[in-house]
């Protein structure tokens, strides 16, 4: 890292933001300098965001300043701050699905022949250096619709890097990445460091916090609470800054003994149109199975399946014992099936629409008589939810994005579990969601399980899986390649539940990492 005294890449002073009479941001400080990775934190309703739109010259301040290098912001513009030499890498991809991923790299700053026309294998040899800088082999010709989302993902962050720049932001990096493509991403990281460029690092995974940063600024109510060195933190310490109050994270989640009843869920031989391949599946009442898999094993390809959002080719699914036919969403609701999806801000919900409208969707069909729907059954089966799920709302009727990440994700459970499955399947139920509402949407799930439901989750954050799951199955390729008892995990010599943890979390990764090396037992 460089030393204190060096000009500071980013310095934030007073900076205050209000929206009408809501004030996002109070007279908060940022400072990070070059040659550090700078982790930025808080709860979703922080401000982290209106923070990163102020650096990225999209939103001025109410009030205060903003220097870029010494250089004060003066115009708060994308174009002006990219002078200045600040590049993000966005959560929610910039990528244009239909052009190819050199394409997508030069992007507004094309490289032209000496004809004047654009120049896109120059921009394809080009784009494959800077892709071998970072250590991976991803096809610049390709479109990006046709490649897997953690090279999206990297592609938007190549996107951001491959012109020189001060100040680097990287929001939520990792989600779509498999281990060995965060360590690819973290030795980039680095490389950059080490060329003395500034990175502000978003994430809600404490781990990789505690990995790569080198001090942590922390945000709550818009309020700046700390900014310290990481060796100043333990975990407990940053996630009480972070929320409030003291918590131990995923610790926290009471785990009772499972109270496992009849098989609600079976498959024999399920298979999809490429994943997933030949699965044996059963799902009891009262217990939750987790799936695990790196980026590209099928875990999310199975929801689909069973859900009815994509074909199943072969193979049988029984409730209850009886099979069923699943060829369409409509389906599996009928059969009992209800699939809260990964892309909560695409799939679950609509952004602009109440959390009463939203809980209505899945439940028309009971909620209307005739073509109306019935105002009094609505409102009741809203305000029961928001009850039920202890959503944090003004009233049913606040729009979905007035909500922090976790009461959205709450909003999308809470409309599924109106229709009142008995099989309820989770993919990435707490994906961008901040600490203190993980562990929240965790032990719902454990009560659910607890009311008789049978829940299959799926999840890249392992974590999640240990704290939520009674089994746990690794897929690789398509199939399922290990089926766990979550007490089969578990180190009888770590007594500290945060060890425990990460004791678990070791070892389900490293069967993981064997599954796609093709050792498995």
């Amino acid at each position: 890292m460089t030393t204190a005294n060096a000009a500071e890449a980013v310095r934030m002073r007073n900076v205050s933001m209000r929206f009408g009479g809501v004030r996002a941001l109070d007279d908060v400080h940022l400072d990070v300098s070059p040659g550090e990775v700078h982790a930025l934190l808080g709860e979703n309703g922080a401000g982290k965001s209106t923070i990163l739109k102020i650096l990225r010259g999209v939103q001025p301040p109410t009030s205060g300043t903003v220097e870029i290098g010494s250089v004060p912001l003066a115009t708060f513009t994308a174009e002006a701050a990219r002078n200045a030499g600040v590049a993000m890498a966005f959560q929610e991809m910039s990528l244009i699905p239909t052009l190819t991923v050199a394409q997508n790299v030069f992007l507004n700053r094309e490289i032209m022949t000496s004809s004047g026309l654009i120049d896109d294998r120059t921009a394809v040899a080009e784009s494959r250096k800077l892709f071998a800088r970072m250590g991976v082999e991803i096809d610049p010709s390709a479109k990006v619709s046709d490649i897997p989302a953690g090279h999206r993902q990297l592609t938007e962050i190549v996107k951001a890097t491959s012109q020189p720049c001060k100040v680097l932001v990287l929001d939520e990096p990792t989600t779509a990445l498999s281990q060995n493509e965060v360590e690819r991403l973290f030795d980039y990281v680095r490389q950059l460091r080490g060329q003395g460029v500034a990175i502000v690092y978003v994430s809600h995974r404490m781990d990789e916090i505690f990995r790569i940063a080198d001090r942590a600024t922390i945000l709550r109510d818009g309020k700046h609470i700390i900014t310290a060195p990481m060796s100043e933190f333990t975990l407990e310490s940053m996630i009480a800054h972070i929320i409030g109050r003291r918590s131990r994270g995923f610790s926290d989640v009471v785990r009772e003994t499972a109270m496992i009843g009849e098989v609600l869920l079976e498959t024999r031989g399920l298979s999809g149109s490429s994943k997933p391949i030949g699965i044996d599946l059963t799902l009891r009442r009262g217990e939750v199975v987790g799936v695990a898999g790196l980026l590209g094993s099928g875990r999310s390809s199975l929801a689909r399946v069973l859900a009815g959002v994509q074909p199943m080719t072969s193979g049988e699914i029984r409730i209850k014992g009886k099979v069923v036919s699943i060829a369409r969403p409509r389906d599996a609701i009928d059969a009992g099936i209800a699939l809260v999806p990964e892309d909560r801000a695409r799939q679950g919900f609509v952004a602009f629409h109440s959390v009463e409208s939203n809980i209505d969707l899945p439940n028309l069909d009971r909620l209307s008589t005739k073509t109306l729907v019935d105002r009094t059954k609505s409102a009741a089966l809203a305000e029961s939810s928001i009850q039920r799920l202890r959503i944090k709302t003004d009233s049913r009727k606040a729009t979905i994005r007035t909500l922090s990440g976790g009461n959205a994700q709450k909003v999308v459970i809470a409309k599924w579990l109106a229709t009142e499955p008995e099989v309820l399947i989770l993919d990435e139920p707490t994906a961008g969601i901040d600490i203190g509402s993980k562990s929240e949407i965790v032990t719902l799930i454990r009560n659910l399980a607890k009311s008789g439901k049978a829940i299959l989750v799926l999840s890249s954050e392992l974590q999640e899986l240990l704290a939520a799951c009674d089994r746990i199955l690794v897929m690789s390729e398509g199939r399922v390649v290990r089926d766990i008892a979550r007490h089969d995990l578990d180190d009888a010599a770590k007594v500290d539940s945060i060890d425990s943890l990460q004791h678990a979390e070791q070892k389900l990764n490293k069967f993981m990492q064997e599954a796609r090396g093709g050792i498995i037992q």
